[in-house]
């Protein structure tokens, strides 16, 4: 756990479990859902922190978890070990949401504007004048009465079509995505830990779509050397392997998912460190770590202008900012006319929850 840095240990708390238990859900999305291992730091934790006391101590707050429903022993005969349960699953995400979009107010479902005119779902604050066409059920009541009383006065009073004051809305749609996470090796490459952050991004998204915009849909997929869909169950669990980076793969599932989704709105999330540097030929791997290797680059670039035929957008998040990955996501982006945010793994989710919000979201008359 070298370079893991703990800076809200949560101390104030009054309930001993509960202290201990936001920093556990932290710990098991570092060690990738190993309850022993969490467990093991935990205690590490608690002899320099001083988290437990007298009356409270890692004993109990073991028996705690267990009795609770947090974890559990599937298989005590074959020695198998404590796991998560779906509750705990649950609570990690629910804590990457509060952890990651803890500034946001509850949010209708289905929240996501199209380019299609129509009489809106979503109220706004702002009002205009009535214009035909406008439906009825848009006027504002008090404002209108209020022009009629200014325009004509109380003993004439009248309400003429100048007088109404309409409010603004916005047109709600469903809209598909897929996140697409990289597990590369370069995630954890230099010490520095890159696949966490990304976890908890990815699992406070699925959190925010699956609670807040049920309409929706959401698949994820993971990418190295090849790209494979991945329930939101097993985001916690997500490993880095000694993979390249095969963009494409991605991209391919990506849009292979899409094309079963019937939503006319449909867009791509990419969490990357790294150019891509592998691609796939029949069964065999063609691959080059160093620069930007213009077949590889092509490939992928023929993708992202592909998705944007097909008014797919991509907005890629790069956790880094090395002089290839720059170049790479200047082209890829400009293909596709998508999006791309160069951030720091504290901002990472800001960005993303933003670009979810404002994808395509435009006011309706």
């Amino acid at each position: 756990m070298i370079g893991w840095r703990f800076t809200n240990l949560n101390k104030k708390s009054t309930d001993p479990f509960k202290r201990l238990l936001d920093l556990f859900k932290e710990l098991l999305v570092h060690t990738s859902g190993n309850v022993s291992e969490a467990l093991s730091w935990l205690t590490e934790l608690d002899k320099e922190y001083e988290l437990t006391t007298d009356d409270y101590g890692m004993a109990d707050f073991i028996q705690d978890l267990i009795e609770k429903g947090y974890i559990q022993n599937p298989n005590p005969q074959k020695g198998d070990g404590f796991r998560p349960t779906k509750k705990m699953e649950v609570a990690i995400r629910q804590k990457a949401f509060e952890d990651i979009f803890d500034q946001l107010k509850k949010s209708k479902r289905g929240n996501h504007s199209t380019r299609h005119g129509g009489k809106g779902d979503e109220y706004t604050s702002d009002l205009r004048p009535y214009e035909f066409g406008d439906s009825l059920d848009n006027v504002a009541i008090s404002e209108s009465l209020k022009n009629a009383q200014i325009n004509h006065g109380i003993e004439e009073f009248k309400l003429s079509q100048d007088d109404l004051e309409v409010k603004e809305t916005f047109y709600q749609s469903q809209m598909s995505t897929v996140l697409m996470i990289d597990i590369s090796h370069s995630m954890i490459l230099y010490g520095e830990d890159r696949i966490t952050p990304a976890k908890k991004v990815a699992m406070a998204l699925a959190e925010l779509i699956t609670t807040r915009y049920s309409k929706d849909t959401l698949d994820i997929l993971v990418f190295g050397n090849d790209a494979w869909p991945i329930e939101i169950k097993d985001l916690p669990y997500l490993e880095v392997g000694p993979y390249h980076t095969n963009t494409v793969a991605g991209l391919e599932l990506a849009m292979d998912l899409l094309r079963k989704r019937r939503n006319p709105n449909k867009q791509i999330f990419m969490i990357t460190d790294g150019k891509p540097t592998c691609i796939k030929r029949g069964k065999k791997y063609y691959k080059n770590a160093f620069g930007l290797d213009k077949k590889i680059l092509q490939r992928t670039l023929n993708l992202a202008a592909k998705c944007r035929k097909l008014n797919i957008p991509i907005t890629t998040f790069m956790i880094a900012r090395d002089p290839y990955l720059v170049s790479f996501v200047d082209q890829f982006t400009r293909t596709n006319n998508g999006k791309a945010y160069y951030s720091s793994l504290g901002g990472l989710g800001e960005f993303i929850f933003k670009d979810y919000k404002n994808n395509k979201r435009k006011r309706h008359r």
